[in-house]
């Protein structure tokens, strides 16, 4: 396992390759009910803090990277019509 100190240490090496902050298109079919999962999911990483002992990459990523998440997150939401389904569920 590693520290948070070597796993931001990975991180900044893997992020500072050539190209990483390079956009690039992903053509995705996925169902609806997945893009329902993806977004709970996406969610649930953003708000659940890891454990300090073995953190995660999300645990360690940016506030701007998080941000893209959420945006890739309610933009799938939009083009499969979901939105007011999510919000609905998000409610009970």
């Amino acid at each position: 396992m590693m520290n948070v100190k070597d796993l931001t240490s990975v991180y900044d090496t893997i992020m500072s390759i050539p190209g990483m902050n390079d956009q690039i298109k992903i053509d995705l079919k996925i169902s609806r009910r997945n893009v329902l999962l993806l977004t709970q999911a996406i969610r649930r990483a953003l708000r659940i803090p890891g454990d300090e002992s073995n953190p995660d990459l999300i645990d360690i990523a940016s506030n701007e990277s998080k941000d893209e998440l959420l945006a890739f997150s309610a933009d799938c939401l939009q083009k499969s019509g979901l939105v007011d389904l999510n919000d609905r569920l998000a409610k009970l």
